[in-house]
């Protein structure tokens, strides 16, 4: 995945935003003010997805291109390398879980309000 893919896609997803919050070279995409992924613009050698801490564990079992997450809470976020090994579809999928992870969290009436938008 190149990194107009990847913003391409973080961007469809209903209510995304991206900002650069922490500096210049930090690109963070959120749903309602709150974090589901965000990368190095620079570098774009990995992306940081929100996951359930049980199933980040497994992901770093099964791949060696998930990795704990960089500058995260390693608990409940993964690195995932974008070395070309794993598919465009399997981090569209991570992304969406991220995202899904995220907007379980947002109070019953603003999930309504992004159903609506």
């Amino acid at each position: 995945m190149d990194i107009e893919t990847y913003r391409n896609y973080c961007l469809s997803l209903k209510g995304a935003e991206e900002k650069m919050p922490f500096d210049k070279t930090t690109l963070v995409f959120s749903v309602k003010g709150k974090m589901f992924s965000s990368t190095n613009i620079e570098t774009f050698e990995l992306i940081n997805v929100k996951c359930e801490p049980e199933k980040a564990l497994l992901l770093r079992e099964k791949h060696e291109e998930v990795i704990p997450g960089y500058y995260m809470n390693k608990k409940h976020w993964n690195s995932i390398l974008t070395n070309g090994k794993i598919t465009n579809g399997q981090m569209e999928e991570w992304i969406k879980d991220s995202y899904d992870l995220v907007v379980s969290g947002l109070p019953k009436k603003i999930q309504n309000e992004l159903e609506n938008e």
